[in-house]
């Protein structure tokens, strides 16, 4: 079983950066690929960027690509988005979401079976 808290979240100016970060619980962490999502109002979820578990490939939706970076840090248990030059259309809840084994990298939430409860990012123009 893996918990997922996230963090970091918050009010930013267009233009502007945050990091989120999520802590995940249990000892299998090291070995779960993980990834990003988020959902705006009125909208579904859909997929930011994802990460393998052990770090050597990424992969993101091309609406944040080359703006957003997903790292991670085994030891720590933690996995990171660093997010630079916000938009308005960044705004949304955004999640992490580990797959349940030593997948490959996967940008369907179907592939995910351990989610965080949310942290929300907001953007203003």
């Amino acid at each position: 079983q893996v918990q997922l808290v996230e963090s970091g979240g918050g009010w930013v100016q267009a233009g502007g950066s945050l990091r989120l970060s999520c802590a995940a619980s249990g000892r299998t962490f090291s070995t779960l690929p993980m990834g990003w999502f988020r959902q705006a109002p009125g909208k579904e979820r859909e997929f930011v960027a994802t990460i393998a578990w052990g770090g050597d490939e990424t992969y993101y939706a091309d609406s944040v690509k080359d703006r957003f970076t997903i790292s991670r840090h085994n030891a720590k248990n933690t996995v990171y988005l660093q997010m630079n030059s916000l938009k308005p259309e960044d705004t949304a809840v955004y999640y992490c979401a580990a797959r349940r084994g030593r997948w490959r990298i996967s940008a369907s939430q179907l592939d995910y079976g351990y989610w965080g409860q949310g942290t929300q990012v907001t953007v203003s123009s």
